[in-house]
Protein backbone atom coordinates (compact mmCIF):
# COMPACT_ATOMS: atom_id res chain seq x y z
CA UNK A 1 0.00 0.00 0.00
CA UNK A 2 1.90 3.01 -1.29
CA UNK A 3 1.08 6.66 -1.88
CA UNK A 4 -0.10 9.40 0.51
CA UNK A 5 -2.50 6.99 2.22
CA UNK A 6 0.03 4.14 2.30
CA UNK A 7 1.25 2.46 5.46
CA UNK A 8 4.38 4.64 5.72
CA UNK A 9 2.09 7.60 6.37
CA UNK A 10 -0.43 5.92 8.65
CA UNK A 11 1.23 7.12 11.84
CA UNK A 12 0.61 10.78 10.90
CA UNK A 13 -3.10 10.29 11.45
CA UNK A 14 -3.03 7.17 13.63
CA UNK A 15 -0.17 7.39 16.19
CA UNK A 16 -0.53 3.76 17.27
CA UNK A 17 0.61 2.67 13.79
CA UNK A 18 4.07 4.00 14.64
CA UNK A 19 4.08 2.67 18.19
CA UNK A 20 4.97 -0.54 19.96
CA UNK A 21 3.57 -4.08 19.69
CA UNK A 22 2.72 -3.71 16.01
CA UNK A 23 1.69 -6.54 13.70
CA UNK A 24 2.36 -8.47 11.55
CA UNK A 25 5.72 -10.00 12.45
CA UNK A 26 8.14 -12.61 11.18
CA UNK A 27 7.88 -15.87 13.11
CA UNK A 28 11.40 -17.26 13.42
CA UNK A 29 13.11 -19.71 15.76
CA UNK A 30 15.02 -17.12 17.83
CA UNK A 31 11.83 -15.70 19.32
CA UNK A 32 9.82 -18.90 19.86
CA UNK A 33 9.18 -20.38 23.28
CA UNK A 34 7.15 -23.51 23.97
CA UNK A 35 4.23 -23.04 26.37
CA UNK A 36 2.55 -26.21 27.65
CA UNK A 37 -0.50 -24.21 28.76
CA UNK A 38 -1.48 -23.45 25.15
CA UNK A 39 -4.25 -25.96 24.56
CA UNK A 40 -6.43 -26.41 21.45
CA UNK A 41 -9.14 -23.80 21.01
CA UNK A 42 -12.82 -24.66 20.95
CA UNK A 43 -14.91 -23.10 18.19
CA UNK A 44 -18.51 -22.62 19.25
CA UNK A 45 -21.28 -21.72 16.81
CA UNK A 46 -18.90 -21.76 13.82
CA UNK A 47 -21.16 -24.10 11.84
CA UNK A 48 -23.63 -21.57 10.45
CA UNK A 49 -26.76 -22.91 8.77
CA UNK A 50 -27.13 -22.18 5.05
CA UNK A 51 -30.53 -20.73 5.87
CA UNK A 52 -28.85 -18.00 7.91
CA UNK A 53 -27.53 -15.34 5.55
CA UNK A 54 -24.21 -13.59 6.17
CA UNK A 55 -23.29 -10.11 4.98
CA UNK A 56 -20.34 -9.94 2.56
CA UNK A 57 -18.99 -6.45 1.87
CA UNK A 58 -16.18 -4.59 0.15
CA UNK A 59 -15.02 -2.20 2.86
CA UNK A 60 -12.36 -0.48 0.76
CA UNK A 61 -9.55 -2.41 2.46
CA UNK A 62 -10.55 -6.03 1.90
CA UNK A 63 -13.52 -8.31 1.36
CA UNK A 64 -15.19 -8.73 4.75
CA UNK A 65 -17.71 -11.29 5.96
CA UNK A 66 -19.67 -10.21 9.03
CA UNK A 67 -20.20 -13.09 11.44
CA UNK A 68 -22.96 -14.13 13.80
CA UNK A 69 -22.93 -12.93 17.38
CA UNK A 70 -23.37 -16.51 18.62
CA UNK A 71 -19.95 -17.51 17.24
CA UNK A 72 -17.13 -17.49 19.78
CA UNK A 73 -13.91 -19.20 20.77
CA UNK A 74 -13.03 -20.76 24.10
CA UNK A 75 -9.56 -21.54 25.34
CA UNK A 76 -8.17 -18.00 25.48
CA UNK A 77 -8.21 -18.06 29.25
CA UNK A 78 -9.66 -16.51 31.25
CA UNK A 79 -11.98 -14.80 28.76
CA UNK A 80 -14.41 -15.69 26.01
CA UNK A 81 -14.04 -13.95 22.65
CA UNK A 82 -17.01 -13.45 20.32
CA UNK A 83 -16.61 -13.40 16.52
CA UNK A 84 -17.07 -10.11 14.69
CA UNK A 85 -15.89 -10.61 11.10
CA UNK A 86 -13.37 -12.27 8.81
CA UNK A 87 -11.37 -10.81 5.94
CA UNK A 88 -8.37 -11.59 3.73
CA UNK A 89 -5.05 -10.10 2.66
CA UNK A 90 -3.29 -10.90 -0.62
CA UNK A 91 -0.71 -9.73 -3.17
CA UNK A 92 -1.18 -9.41 -6.93
CA UNK A 93 -1.16 -11.65 -9.97
CA UNK A 94 2.51 -10.90 -10.72
CA UNK A 95 3.70 -11.32 -7.14
CA UNK A 96 1.40 -13.71 -5.27
CA UNK A 97 3.04 -13.34 -1.86
CA UNK A 98 0.44 -11.42 0.08
CA UNK A 99 0.40 -12.92 3.56
CA UNK A 100 0.98 -10.47 6.40
CA UNK A 101 2.81 -12.79 8.78
CA UNK A 102 5.91 -14.55 7.52
CA UNK A 103 7.62 -17.69 8.79
CA UNK A 104 11.42 -17.52 8.83
CA UNK A 105 11.17 -14.77 6.21
CA UNK A 106 8.81 -16.69 3.93
CA UNK A 107 5.64 -15.03 2.64
CA UNK A 108 2.60 -17.13 1.83
CA UNK A 109 0.16 -16.41 -1.00
CA UNK A 110 -2.54 -14.88 1.21
CA UNK A 111 -3.82 -14.74 4.78
CA UNK A 112 -7.24 -15.03 6.40
CA UNK A 113 -8.10 -13.21 9.65
CA UNK A 114 -11.05 -14.09 11.87
CA UNK A 115 -11.54 -11.19 14.26
CA UNK A 116 -13.06 -11.56 17.75
CA UNK A 117 -13.65 -9.23 20.69
CA UNK A 118 -13.61 -9.90 24.43
CA UNK A 119 -17.31 -10.28 25.22
CA UNK A 120 -16.64 -10.90 28.92
CA UNK A 121 -15.24 -7.41 29.41
CA UNK A 122 -16.80 -5.31 26.64
CA UNK A 123 -20.28 -4.99 25.09
CA UNK A 124 -19.19 -4.80 21.44
CA UNK A 125 -16.26 -4.71 19.03
CA UNK A 126 -16.03 -0.92 18.83
CA UNK A 127 -15.73 -0.58 22.59
CA UNK A 128 -13.19 -3.40 22.85
CA UNK A 129 -10.96 -2.41 19.93
CA UNK A 130 -8.73 0.04 21.82
CA UNK A 131 -8.92 -1.62 25.24
CA UNK A 132 -6.56 -3.95 27.07
CA UNK A 133 -7.28 -7.61 26.21
CA UNK A 134 -9.89 -6.28 23.82
CA UNK A 135 -9.37 -8.34 20.67
CA UNK A 136 -8.29 -11.78 19.50
CA UNK A 137 -7.53 -12.66 15.88
CA UNK A 138 -7.09 -16.09 14.32
CA UNK A 139 -4.70 -15.98 11.34
CA UNK A 140 -4.67 -18.65 8.64
CA UNK A 141 -1.74 -18.74 6.22
CA UNK A 142 -2.77 -19.65 2.66
CA UNK A 143 -0.60 -21.32 0.02
CA UNK A 144 -1.21 -22.36 -3.60
CA UNK A 145 -2.17 -26.00 -4.06
CA UNK A 146 -5.40 -27.93 -4.50
CA UNK A 147 -8.78 -26.29 -4.99
CA UNK A 148 -10.54 -25.56 -1.70
CA UNK A 149 -14.36 -25.80 -1.91
CA UNK A 150 -14.79 -24.14 1.49
CA UNK A 151 -13.07 -20.94 0.33
CA UNK A 152 -15.24 -20.91 -2.79
CA UNK A 153 -18.19 -20.27 -0.48
CA UNK A 154 -16.71 -16.76 -0.26
CA UNK A 155 -14.83 -16.42 -3.55
CA UNK A 156 -17.84 -17.37 -5.71
CA UNK A 157 -19.56 -14.16 -4.55
CA UNK A 158 -16.69 -11.70 -5.10
CA UNK A 159 -18.17 -10.32 -8.33
CA UNK A 160 -21.17 -9.12 -6.32
CA UNK A 161 -18.98 -6.85 -4.17
CA UNK A 162 -16.47 -5.57 -6.73
CA UNK A 163 -16.50 -1.95 -5.57
CA UNK A 164 -16.14 -0.23 -2.23
CA UNK A 165 -19.37 -0.14 -0.29
CA UNK A 166 -21.09 -2.93 -2.19
CA UNK A 167 -22.71 -5.67 -0.11
CA UNK A 168 -24.25 -9.08 -0.71
CA UNK A 169 -25.99 -11.69 1.43
CA UNK A 170 -24.52 -15.18 1.11
CA UNK A 171 -25.59 -18.52 2.63
CA UNK A 172 -24.02 -19.48 5.92
CA UNK A 173 -21.52 -22.34 6.06
CA UNK A 174 -19.16 -24.01 8.51
CA UNK A 175 -16.53 -21.32 9.16
CA UNK A 176 -14.34 -23.92 10.85
CA UNK A 177 -13.76 -25.45 7.39
CA UNK A 178 -11.58 -22.42 6.60
CA UNK A 179 -9.10 -23.45 9.30
CA UNK A 180 -6.11 -25.74 8.67
CA UNK A 181 -5.59 -29.31 9.76
CA UNK A 182 -4.20 -29.65 13.29
CA UNK A 183 -5.49 -26.27 14.50
CA UNK A 184 -4.08 -27.12 17.92
CA UNK A 185 -0.61 -26.19 16.60
CA UNK A 186 -0.18 -22.43 16.60
CA UNK A 187 1.90 -19.35 17.41
CA UNK A 188 0.64 -16.92 20.06
CA UNK A 189 1.78 -13.35 20.70
CA UNK A 190 0.54 -9.88 21.66
CA UNK A 191 0.26 -7.44 18.78
CA UNK A 192 -1.96 -4.99 16.95
CA UNK A 193 -4.51 -4.50 14.23
CA UNK A 194 -2.71 -4.53 10.86
CA UNK A 195 -4.76 -1.63 9.48
CA UNK A 196 -5.43 1.82 10.97
CA UNK A 197 -5.93 2.68 13.75
CA UNK A 198 -3.41 -0.16 14.55
CA UNK A 199 -4.47 -0.45 18.20
CA UNK A 200 -1.99 -2.74 20.08
CA UNK A 201 -4.81 -4.70 21.71
CA UNK A 202 -4.77 -7.98 19.78
CA UNK A 203 -3.99 -11.45 21.07
CA UNK A 204 -2.81 -13.20 17.92
CA UNK A 205 -3.16 -16.90 17.17
CA UNK A 206 -1.34 -17.77 13.92
CA UNK A 207 -1.94 -21.37 12.91
CA UNK A 208 1.23 -23.26 12.17
CA UNK A 209 -0.10 -25.24 9.19
CA UNK A 210 -1.28 -23.41 6.06
CA UNK A 211 -4.38 -24.19 4.03
CA UNK A 212 -4.35 -24.55 0.27
CA UNK A 213 -6.36 -22.85 -2.43
CA UNK A 214 -5.89 -23.28 -6.17
CA UNK A 215 -4.09 -20.89 -8.49
CA UNK A 216 -7.43 -20.00 -10.10
CA UNK A 217 -8.99 -19.25 -6.71
CA UNK A 218 -6.11 -16.97 -5.79
CA UNK A 219 -6.33 -15.23 -9.18
CA UNK A 220 -10.03 -14.56 -8.61
CA UNK A 221 -9.19 -12.91 -5.30
CA UNK A 222 -6.39 -10.86 -6.86
CA UNK A 223 -8.44 -9.56 -9.80
CA UNK A 224 -12.10 -9.27 -8.71
CA UNK A 225 -12.13 -6.28 -6.36
CA UNK A 226 -11.43 -2.54 -6.27
CA UNK A 227 -10.41 -0.18 -3.49
CA UNK A 228 -12.62 2.48 -5.06
CA UNK A 229 -16.35 3.11 -5.48
CA UNK A 230 -18.10 2.06 -8.68
CA UNK A 231 -18.43 5.66 -9.90
CA UNK A 232 -14.83 6.62 -9.18
CA UNK A 233 -13.24 8.03 -12.38
CA UNK A 234 -9.91 6.41 -11.45
CA UNK A 235 -10.70 2.86 -10.33
CA UNK A 236 -7.95 1.20 -8.33
CA UNK A 237 -7.59 -2.57 -8.17
CA UNK A 238 -7.61 -4.08 -4.70
CA UNK A 239 -4.18 -5.71 -4.64
CA UNK A 240 -1.28 -5.83 -2.18
CA UNK A 241 -3.59 -5.09 0.75
CA UNK A 242 -1.13 -6.48 3.27
CA UNK A 243 1.01 -4.64 5.78
CA UNK A 244 4.77 -5.13 5.87
CA UNK A 245 6.39 -7.04 8.74
CA UNK A 246 6.92 -4.82 11.79
CA UNK A 247 9.67 -4.52 14.41
CA UNK A 248 9.41 -7.17 17.07
CA UNK A 249 10.22 -4.97 20.09
CA UNK A 250 11.72 -7.80 22.19
CA UNK A 251 8.45 -9.70 22.45
CA UNK A 252 8.24 -13.47 22.75
CA UNK A 253 6.12 -15.72 20.58
CA UNK A 254 4.73 -18.70 22.45
CA UNK A 255 4.10 -21.93 20.58
CA UNK A 256 1.78 -24.81 21.37
CA UNK A 257 3.86 -27.45 19.59
CA UNK A 258 7.19 -29.06 20.45
CA UNK A 259 8.19 -30.79 17.24
CA UNK A 260 10.94 -28.34 16.35
CA UNK A 261 12.36 -28.49 19.87
CA UNK A 262 12.21 -32.28 19.97
CA UNK A 263 13.80 -32.46 16.54
CA UNK A 264 16.68 -30.26 17.70
CA UNK A 265 17.18 -32.34 20.82
CA UNK A 266 16.95 -35.55 18.79
CA UNK A 267 19.50 -34.34 16.25
CA UNK A 268 21.80 -33.23 19.04
CA UNK A 269 21.40 -36.63 20.70
CA UNK A 270 22.06 -38.51 17.48
CA UNK A 271 25.12 -36.35 16.83
CA UNK A 272 26.39 -36.98 20.35
CA UNK A 273 25.87 -40.73 20.06
CA UNK A 274 27.59 -40.72 16.66
CA UNK A 275 30.63 -38.93 18.10
CA UNK A 276 30.83 -41.32 21.05
CA UNK A 277 30.46 -44.31 18.73
CA UNK A 278 33.15 -43.02 16.36
CA UNK A 279 35.57 -42.41 19.23
CA UNK A 280 34.81 -45.85 20.67
CA UNK A 281 35.47 -47.54 17.32
CA UNK A 282 38.70 -45.57 16.92
CA UNK A 283 39.85 -46.55 20.40
CA UNK A 284 38.85 -50.15 19.82
CA UNK A 285 40.75 -50.30 16.55
CA UNK A 286 43.72 -48.56 18.14
CA UNK A 287 43.64 -50.96 21.05
CA UNK A 288 43.30 -53.86 18.66
CA UNK A 289 46.26 -52.60 16.61
CA UNK A 290 48.40 -52.23 19.73
CA UNK A 291 47.35 -55.68 20.91
CA UNK A 292 48.22 -57.16 17.52
CA UNK A 293 51.58 -55.39 17.56
CA UNK A 294 52.34 -56.67 21.05
CA UNK A 295 51.27 -60.15 20.06
CA UNK A 296 53.57 -60.10 17.03
CA UNK A 297 56.35 -58.65 19.13
CA UNK A 298 55.85 -61.38 21.73
CA UNK A 299 55.90 -64.09 19.08
CA UNK A 300 58.98 -62.58 17.43
CA UNK A 301 60.79 -62.39 20.76
CA UNK A 302 59.83 -65.94 21.63
CA UNK A 303 61.03 -67.16 18.22
CA UNK A 304 64.34 -65.32 18.62
CA UNK A 305 64.85 -66.83 22.07
CA UNK A 306 64.03 -70.24 20.67
CA UNK A 307 66.52 -69.80 17.79
CA UNK A 308 69.18 -68.49 20.17
CA UNK A 309 68.74 -71.44 22.43
CA UNK A 310 68.92 -73.76 19.45
CA UNK A 311 72.09 -72.05 18.20
CA UNK A 312 73.69 -72.33 21.59
CA UNK A 313 72.72 -75.94 21.82
CA UNK A 314 74.36 -76.55 18.44
CA UNK A 315 77.45 -74.50 19.25
CA UNK A 316 76.76 -71.68 16.74
CA UNK A 317 78.03 -68.15 17.53
CA UNK A 318 75.43 -65.58 18.72
CA UNK A 319 74.02 -63.42 15.90
CA UNK A 320 71.07 -61.03 15.70
CA UNK A 321 69.66 -59.55 12.49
Amino acid sequence: MAGPTGEKNWSKKYPSCGGLLQSPIDLHSDILQYDASLTPLQFQGYNVSAEKLLNLTNDGHSVRLNLNSDMYIQGLQPHQYRAEQLHLHWGNRNDPHGSEHTVSGKHFAAELHIVHYNSDLYPDFSTASDKSEGLAVLAVLIEIGSINPSYDKIFSHLQRVKYKGQQALIPGFNIEELLPESPGEYYRYEGSLTTPPCYPTVLWTVFRNPVQISQDQLLALETALYFTHMDDPSPKEMVNNFRQVQKFDERLVYISFRQGIILSVTLAGVLGISIVLAVSIWLFRRKKSISSFLAVLTLDTAWRVHVLRSDLDLGYPRAFA
